[in-house]
């Protein structure tokens, strides 16, 4: 049995709930957190960029941003990657810095920031069942081209749906923790 089709599929699993992990750590939860803004991409030098690699983010109060670009021709374009972005945040700038308030969470935002994890997680359990999916096809393939017996395709399947079950259940993990971090009060 080829373990490769394990080895990779296990990988994109890992990928994919680090992603969801640094998704997460760009949701806001009423605190003033530079990993906040991990998540945004600014339309910089011909491609877009993560906000870290063209400014400094800091956090000198418990709920303020501060943004420090290191070219100042790219304000504009973080203040309107700050306000297309799902983080519900209004960037206050003096054309060298951007400030950014972080208000207290209403309950109305809390419950918006929920259906925001949960959308991610499901997102997240899609991406999962794909490589799950794509992981199948594969091992039909290996079936087809003679490589393996039918006793091994019914193994296989039933490794990659236990590798499909603990990748789920870590997203599910983490949205658990996320909602009860943004319905904390």
């Amino acid at each position: 049995m080829d373990k490769k089709v394990f080895v990779d599929t296990e990988e994109h699993m890992k990928k994919t709930h680090e992603t969801l992990r640094t998704e997460f750590a760009g949701v806001r939860t009423g605190k003033a957190i530079p990993s906040l803004l991990d998540i945004l991409r600014i339309p910089a030098y011909g491609s877009h960029v993560p906000l870290t690699q063209v400014a400094s983010v800091t956090a000198p109060e418990a709920r303020l941003l501060v943004i420090q670009p290191w070219d100042k021709s790219l304000v504009g374009e973080i203040e309107k990657a700050i306000q297309k972005s799902d983080l519900g945040l209004n960037p206050a700038s003096d054309g060298q810095v951007i400030r950014l308030p972080i208000p207290p969470l209403t309950e109305e935002r809390r419950r918006d920031l929920v259906k925001l994890v949960k959308k991610l997680t499901e997102d997240a359990r899609v991406a999962i069942r794909n490589i799950r999916r794509d992981a199948n096809e594969e091992i039909k393939k290996l079936l087809k081209e003679g490589k393996i017996s039918e006793d091994d395709v019914k193994h296989a399947h039933d490794q990659t749906q236990k590798l499909t079950d603990k990748y789920i259940g870590l997203a599910d993990e983490l949205l658990a923790k996320k909602e009860k971090e943004i319905l904390e009060v």
